[in-house]
C-alpha cells in the first residue's frame, strides 16, 4: 500500500459519532473494525520497513564500526513522519474503503 497518498490527517481530530457508526448501526463493532484494519496496516508498514533496513544490516559485533548511515536515517524518519496506522484505517472506514462483513449478521438474515 503506498502510504504517501493516503488523506489520514496527522495529527488527531474529533469525529462524530452519529457518522462513526452509521455504517454498521454499531459503535463497537465500528471500533473493532478500524482496529483490526489499523492491525493489519501496522503489520505492513513494520515488514516493508525492516524490508528496507534489511540492505544496511551489519553482521560485525564490533563496537567501534558504528557509523551513520544517511540514506538509512532518511528512511526512518519517513516512516515516523506517516500518519499512525489509527489514523489511516479511520480515515479508510470514514471513506467507505474498508470491506468488512459480519457472519452472525449474515445468518440472522438467512433465517
Amino acid at each position: 500500500m503506498d502510504y504517501k497518498k493516503t488523506s489520514a490527517s496527522y495529527s488527531t481530530i474529533t469525529r462524530d459519532v452519529d457518522k462513526f457508526d452509521s455504517a454498521t448501526g454499531n459503535i463497537y463493532e465500528s471500533v473493532i473494525i478500524c482496529t483490526r484494519r489499523a492491525n493489519q496496516i501496522s503489520v505492513e508498514m513494520k515488514q516493508e520497513l525492516n524490508s528496507k533496513l534489511e540492505e544496511f544490516a551489519s553482521f560485525n559485533d564490533n563496537l567501534e564500526e558504528v557509523f551513520e548511515n544517511r540514506e538509512q536515517i532518511e528512511i526512518s524518519k519517513f516512516y515516523e513522519r506517516l500518519p499512525k496506522p489509527t489514523l489511516i484505517s479511520l480515515a479508510e472506514f470514514e471513506e467507505g474503503k474498508i470491506y468488512y462483513r459480519n457472519p452472525e449478521k449474515e445468518q440472522k438474515q438467512k433465517k
